[in-house]
């Protein structure tokens, strides 16, 4: 069942990761059809403004950054359940 999760988690991952690069080179390529129009803020403007620094900054990455910033994170965990990458968390008291 572990080896299924891991191999479920490194597709997904990957098309994740190829979505997100596709959308970036296919809005590279394309010319932008309202670059000389005015944009607004399809959230209203708010959302950009309110909360905090580290909230400001995530509404601001793009949704391909995001994508491969999710597939990217999907890879490690498959590489974590498949055994590829462990985790060793141990603590110790010295006692005399």
């Amino acid at each position: 069942m572990k080896d299924w999760i891991a191999g479920l988690l490194a597709v997904l991952g990957t098309l994740l990761i190829l979505a997100g690069a596709t959308v970036t080179v296919v809005k590279t390529l394309t010319p932008d059809p309202g670059a000389t129009a005015v944009t607004t803020d399809p959230l209203g403007g708010t959302a950009v403004v309110a909360g905090s620094r580290f909230t400001r900054w995530l509404h601001r990455i793009s949704a391909a950054d995001r994508l491969i910033a999710w597939g990217v994170v999907l890879l490690v965990l498959a590489a974590v359940a498949a055994g590829a990458i462990s985790l060793n968390l141990s603590a110790a008291a010295g006692t005399r």
